[in-house]
């Protein structure tokens, strides 16, 4: 058993923090807005009001926060750094850029605070189901110190120093955004030529099309379901993340530009609140099929 904190118990902290309470594991928790973690008692966790002493409670502090400038602002302004004993573990399961994550790893270190930076791909089914895939950058004590824990959630992998797990989940992100307007616009495609979207789907889901997305995403747009489950304007931040990353590595990207516009539009259109799936709203309206 293992004392841990999580901050921040919106639509994936909650499931990830009940899921680490049902392993044994002493679960502290805190959020922003407090009523969001009281469903958590019944589990057993203990919810705190105030961050310091939540932060103050944990081995293991696990960040589930909005993005780079709130863990920043949480951990450096809120006192949540400075409340860590020399020695916790500072486990950042948020999306944020490698550079943030590098920055918050060495000003974590000044105070003896270690640092890993694992973000996770696997929305909030995966995380109610712990078949999470996490990313982790760190050093590779510290993956190892962690990893009990990271395995309640999922399948975690060591990737390369502070921010290599970030990187990671941009690659990740920039491979479901770019497939997720692959297969919109091919499905499209045919629907206006004619052709059976839900079938052709069915139909080249055994050859070299088949993904997760076409399985999952796929589906979502032949049933014109784009209930939020990871939403068109966070899937907009991880492209735009992407390729300021990219930017500051001189490295070109011109596929991730292309789909970030796309998402940019969709979002100004109105579409902001919309599944990534989505997409497909944005390239229907396009070919006058919405």
């Amino acid at each position: 058993m293992m004392k841990l904190t999580l901050l921040g118990t919106g639509r994936m902290g909650l499931p990830m923090a009940r899921r680490l309470c049902q392993a044994g594991h002493e679960v502290h928790v805190w959020n922003r807005s407090a009523d969001k973690a009281q469903p958590l008692v019944a589990d057993g966790a203990t919810v705190h009001a105030g961050l310091t002493a939540a932060v103050a409670a944990g081995e293991v502090v696990i960040s589930l926060l909005e993005n780079g400038p709130v863990v920043a602002a949480v951990l450096f302004e809120q006192g949540a750094a400075a409340a860590m004993r020399p020695g916790t573990l500072f486990v950042d399961m948020a999306s944020i850029k490698p550079a943030e994550a590098r920055e918050h790893a060495a000003r974590l270190a000044e105070r003896g605070v270690r640092h890993l930076d694992a973000p996770v791909s696997g929305g909030t089914v995966g995380a109610e189901a712990g078949t999470l895939a996490i990313m982790a950058g760190g050093e590779a004590a510290d993956f190892a110190r962690a990893l009990p824990v990271l395995q309640v959630l999922g399948r975690a992998t060591h990737v390369g120093p502070h921010g290599a797990g970030q990187l990671a989940k941009l690659a990740n992100q920039m491979i479901v955004g770019i497939t997720i307007g692959a297969v919109a616009e091919a499905l499209l495609l045919c629907e206006k030529g004619g052709a059976d979207p839900a079938q052709v789907r069915e139909a080249i889901g055994g050859g070299f099309a088949q993904s997760r997305i076409l399985e999952l995403h796929g589906e979502r747009m032949v049933r014109r379901d784009f209930a939020p489950r990871a939403r068109m304007t966070v899937q907009l931040k991880d492209l735009r993340n992407a390729l300021d990353t990219a930017q500051a590595m001189d490295f070109e990207a011109p596929i991730t530009a292309a789909l970030e516009q796309l998402y940019a539009d969709g979002v100004a259109h109105g579409d902001s609140e919309l599944d990534h799936s989505g997409l497909f709203v944005e390239l229907a309206r396009r070919n006058g099929m919405g």
